[in-house]
């Protein structure tokens, strides 16, 4: 009987230790951002930011951490209706960079952010394939030419894009808008799947920032300005999250894109600098 309890007791301590082990193995791989606030990897920064700003924020987080040896720069990127609910929901963020007010005022209003800042704006552009099946010419044109792919109407981009349709209504009548949204056959949840979509020749047409076409796809792109008139110009705020963990090294990476140099950068991506009084 002695011998019958030590052998369980020790096969209990195997099967305890190989269940330990596999826990451990199976964490070695999952992403060091976590759920909850504070709890990414201290000389971590983690920036959510507008899907519009992946290749400047790219190149300014690299020059970031250059200049900080041991920290690393996360960066989340996508639409900026989704990250300002991950922000609410307690997801680990140190700064949010949006690409429109809206979403930033309301995280303002809830006392999840500190004071943002405008940091830089864009305008829109029509982009079709490089081989332009639909032979759309011009912004008239897609009221009666081609499918359309836009971001839907939360994300700003969509927003921005639905407000430059309404005002090219002064120039081409004001059925204009309704007559685009009929040929809207995708709506996406950010402006690089929009870019993407029209890239791959899935639609003949979309409207995204004028900077997209710095993207991996501007070989398979051309675009088709907007009328000046009717074009919109979307000004960026940024902040820092409070509560971060990483408040100072947040508030050192928000002055560097504040300053010169990242405004440079900003620049080389075809960013717009904010406009005094904005």
């Amino acid at each position: 009987m002695k011998l019958r309890r030590a052998s369980i007791l020790i096969a209990s301590t195997l099967i305890a230790a190989l269940a330990l082990a596999g826990c451990r193995q199976a964490g070695a791989g999952q992403p060091q951002l976590d759920q909850n606030r504070g709890q990414q990897p201290e000389g971590q920064l983690v920036v959510f930011a507008a899907a519009s700003l992946t290749d400047a924020f790219g190149e300014i987080g690299r020059a970031f951490e250059e200049s900080h040896p041991g920290v690393t720069v996360k960066f989340n990127f996508g639409g900026s209706q989704q990250l300002r609910t991950q922000i609410e929901q307690g997801m680990s963020a140190d700064i949010f960079a949006s690409a429109d007010q809206k979403y930033m005022q309301e995280l303002v209003d809830k006392g999840l952010m500190e004071q943002p800042r405008d940091f830089t704006a864009n305008t829109l552009t029509i982009i079709v394939p490089k081989n332009n099946p639909a032979g759309i010419q011009s912004a008239a044109d897609l009221a009666n030419k081609g499918k359309l792919v836009l971001a839907a109407p939360d994300v700003p981009i969509g927003k921005y894009s639905r407000r430059a349709l309404e005002n090219l209504a002064a120039l081409y009548g004001p059925d204009f808008p309704k007559q685009v949204e009929k040929r809207v056959v995708s709506q996406e949840t950010n402006v690089r799947q929009v870019v993407a979509k029209v890239a791959l020749g899935e639609a003949d047409a979309g409207i995204v920032y004028v900077t997209d076409i710095s993207s991996s796809y501007r070989d398979k792109l051309a675009t088709i300005p907007f009328p000046p008139e009717a074009n919109v110009r979307a000004t960026y705020p940024i902040a820092v999250v409070k509560g971060s963990k990483q408040a100072g090294l947040a508030r050192e990476l928000v002055n560097l894109i504040l300053s010169p140099e990242g405004q440079k950068i900003l620049a080389k991506y075809g960013f717009l600098p904010v406009k005094e009084g904005s």
